[in-house]
């Protein structure tokens, strides 16, 4: 178990440096809300978007996850108990107004960064129409 990375893996140092080389910059690994025991693996916080790239195995998915063979109970109540709080996690987040991202690991890395990118433009655009109207709000007044 000790070889399981829960950081760093590869299909993550995939995706963060396509949105490195794209010109994005993100933390790494760090809860998006602090008062949640929860990480993202890339998040972006003042446009308040979290991306998760989850592995087939722990998070089961549906075209690549296999029951274990050995202590078949015990994984699965494990990996069922993962998704449950991934979906505790999505609707935590977007109560939060978070937006939330989950690519599989075997998701191509080049279209999961072009996702992101658009989340994170579509964030900033939303977050300037705001500023804009918050400012004219202001000269009227």
């Amino acid at each position: 178990m000790q070889a399981n990375r829960g950081r760093d893996t590869g299909p993550e140092l995939a995706l963060r440096s396509l949105l490195y080389a794209a010109g994005l910059r993100y933390r790494v690994n760090t809860r998006p809300l602090p008062e949640l025991r929860r990480t993202a693996d890339v998040v972006f916080p003042r446009e308040r978007v979290a991306v998760f790239v989850d592995g087939c195995f722990w998070h089961g998915c549906p075209e690549h996850s296999r029951p274990a063979k050995a202590n078949a109970r015990a994984w699965s109540a494990k990996i069922e108990g993962n998704r449950a709080r991934d979906a505790e996690t999505n609707a935590l987040l977007r109560s939060a107004e978070w937006t939330v991202l989950r690519v599989w690991e075997h998701d191509d890395a080049s279209e999961a960064a072009r996702m992101v990118a658009q989340l994170v433009a579509a964030a900033r655009e939303s977050a300037a129409k705001d500023e804009a109207k918050s400012v004219s709000g202001f000269m009227r007044a």
